[in-house]
């Protein structure tokens, strides 16, 4: 836990340097770009969507009896150690009743790629499906209400679109700590490559894509160069699965303020300097003993900066209940630990040209205060080409350490090696 927080300590520094060095930033609100439109000109139905083809190969060695693990296989099949796959097809559709009534607005995606969205049971069926259903009501000042499907407020990595997101895979502390993953029905306890038909992934329905299904309260003040913004949420605790699965509802609580350098122009890469927290709590069910509730909760800290030619941000985030071990683990998929981790990332746009060149580092620690803590270190160099501003190819390279203090799981994580990935980005 000590080392954890002083890696983070070291890159908090150098968000604070980076952003008190600079004269301007940049940064979305996700919060108010996803599922709000203008009142006054938005369209009653825009199409749109995008598509992500990729290609990855992981150089893992393999575990003893020449068998690999999922850290060392790629998602989501976890069959092969390098496969061309369209990694997300999603398209939508959004807009409000205007001229009708511009205050209700409504936003609509379905996801038809090849992820744990789609192909995250532990049967690997693939099954195209909603990501995004909500209805937004505009008619309260300050007090905005979302209701259906649809991201929860929370990590600035887990809330942004994916088509800004700039890196191709998820740090390791958001993949494992916040996309949550579901506990097999009635069988959770019986390791999943020893059930019948089971493949590497052991789960019986698809991952929350860091989505929930519930009610919303949420808008942006405006104080001078400022913009605060709020959410309370409260939801299912269930992922994109519409149904509710028990009594229990997830409370998620999200704050940010935002330095306007140049106003509110510009859109997703408006000028602007953003300091962020926020806090989820909620039940699930015991994976291994269906009388019993287990508590989990997940909350942090972070701040964003770009302004070309720079970019930089950082979190950090912590969680107890639920912490998942990973599919290979020989008993407890998940328990009750806690866990922490966050990252450092920057990029920098070389001037008059389309190309972006990226460099992150995240580390994650589960187990924490355990025998059998493990860690998960990352450096991820990254170059991204802007053929224009809907359309850009990214290549990432990530350098992976990853160990553990137990020894069996030490004996999977040891051989864990370097992942290279090429994606192309196109929006429509």
């Amino acid at each position: 836990m000590k080392s954890t927080h002083r890696r983070l300590t070291t890159t908090a520094l150098g968000i604070c340097l980076g952003l008190g060095a600079a004269s301007s930033a940049q940064a979305a609100n996700w919060l108010m770009l996803q599922g709000t439109e203008k009142a006054d000109n938005a369209p009653r139905a825009k199409v749109w969507g995008f598509i992500q083809p990729e290609y990855q190969q992981d150089f893992s060695d393999a575990h003893a009896g020449d068998t690999y693990i999922p850290p060392k296989l790629i998602g989501p099949g976890l069959d092969d150690q390098s496969a061309f796959n369209i990694k997300r097809a999603r398209i939508g559709v959004r807009g409000t009743g205007f001229p009708l009534d511009g205050k209700v607005n409504y936003f609509l995606l379905a996801e038809f790629g090849n992820n744990a969205i789609t192909n995250g049971g532990r049967y690997g069926d693939y099954t195209p499906g909603l990501t995004d259903a909500s209805v937004t009501l505009n008619y309260i000042p300050g007090a905005r209400i979302r209701a259906g499907l649809f991201k929860t407020p929370g990590s600035e990595e887990a809330l942004q679109g994916i088509i800004a997101l700039p890196y191709i895979n998820y740090t390791s502390v958001t993949n494992q700590l916040l996309l949550e993953r579901f506990p097999d029905d009635g069988d959770s306890n019986i390791p999943p490559q020893t059930t019948p038909s089971a493949d590497m992934n052991g789960f019986s329905q698809s991952a929350g894509a860091y989505r929930d299904t519930g009610i919303q309260v949420f808008d942006s003040f405006d104080a001078g160069k400022w913009e605060h913004s709020y959410a309370a949420m409260l939801g299912n605790g269930n992922g994109v699965q519409m149904l509710d699965d028990d009594s229990n509802k997830d409370v998620y609580l999200y704050w940010s303020s935002a330095y306007l350098f140049d106003g509110k122009a510009g859109g997703p890469w408006r000028s602007t300097m953003k300091l962020f927290g926020w806090y989820q709590d909620g039940q699930r069910t015991n994976a291994y003993d269906k009388t019993q509730e287990q508590d989990r909760t997940r909350y942090g800290i972070g701040a964003f900066y770009l302004k070309r030619p720079f970019r930089v941000s950082a979190e950090y985030m912590k969680g107890k209940g639920m912490i998942f071990q990973g599919q290979h683990m020989p008993q407890k998929v998940f328990n009750d630990y806690k866990a922490e981790g966050g990252y450092i990332e920057g990029a920098y746009f070389i001037p008059n040209t389309p190309f972006e060149l990226q460099l992150r580092y995240d580390t994650y620690e589960r187990n924490v205060d355990q025998p059998s803590k493990a860690t998960f270190d990352t450096w991820t160099a990254g170059v991204q080409y802007h053929f224009n501003k809907k359309t850009r190819a990214t290549l990432n390279y990530a350098v992976r350490d990853f160990s553990s203090d137990a020894a069996g799981p030490n004996s999977h994580l040891e051989g864990v090696d370097d992942r290279v990935a090429l994606q192309l980005t196109a929006v429509f």
